[in-house]
């Protein structure tokens, strides 16, 4: 029987929770620089793609003796197919909240990118095989409150190996306006917090606080919290 969240369901237009971990839970990003790699990657993909021109470069043909100009081979751009809501990147797994605008946008865009890590990281320590413990898991997310606790549980990820949340590889400093990504869409999660649309949310009056001191006993966290830890299983 496949795993759980395996089977994916491709919608258009909607949010999913993506995760995935290293192969026997081994670490996948071993220093600063791997973080940085991967977070690359994802610039790459989610912003505008670049003029052709700017990217042309000389090559020599050694045996004809002479020399072209072209553009090197570029990974495939996803920009405005999909949109980064939020993200956290922890030793041995990550989180990705997204929004893909086709049916098929997201599973391309997992695939060559846990593709082109995989082949970054073997090479870089001299490695073979797979890196990641199978296929992507996807979370399909059709309730307003279970995708901002979603954007909770991601950006408290890294308290249990950093206490310092905004230093941590994740998208929280976004989301404080500490920090400006251009690729990344947080106002998808901070716009309930101006319009204040679920009664969850009301008694919060920024995403801050509803991040670091919604209480535990407050109705519907072990709901969502459950759900949440379900769902990465």
């Amino acid at each position: 029987m496949p795993s759980r969240n395996i089977i994916k369901t491709y919608i258009p237009n909607s949010f999913y929770h993506i995760y995935n971990r290293g192969v026997e839970k081994r670490v996948i990003f071993e220093d600063d620089q791997d973080h940085k790699v991967f977070l690359k990657y994802l610039k790459e993909y989610l912003s505008p793609p670049p003029d052709k021109t700017s990217l042309k470069k000389a090559f020599t043909l050694p045996l004809q003796g002479g020399s072209f100009k072209g553009v090197p081979r570029q990974p495939k751009n996803y920009y405005g197919e999909i949109e980064l809501v939020a993200y956290c990147l922890m030793p041995n797994h990550f989180h990705l909240l997204l929004k893909q605008k086709s049916d098929s946008s997201m599973e391309g865009f997992m695939r060559s990118l846990a593709t082109r890590y995989s082949m970054y990281f073997n090479k870089r320590y001299d490695r073979v095989g797979k890196l990641f413990q199978g296929h992507y898991k996807a979370v399909f997310i059709n309730d307003d409150n279970y995708l901002l606790h979603l954007s909770r549980y991601i950006h408290l990820n890294p308290k249990e190996i950093n206490s310092d949340l905004l230093n941590a590889y994740s998208s929280y400093a976004e989301y404080l306006g500490k920090r400006n990504t251009t690729w990344l869409k947080p106002s998808f999660i901070l716009d309930y917090f101006n319009n204040s649309v679920t009664k969850d949310i009301k008694k919060f009056n920024s995403y801050n606080h509803f991040v670091e001191n919604y209480s535990k006993d407050a109705p519907n966290s072990e709901t969502f919290m459950g759900k949440l830890l379900i769902d990465n299983l």
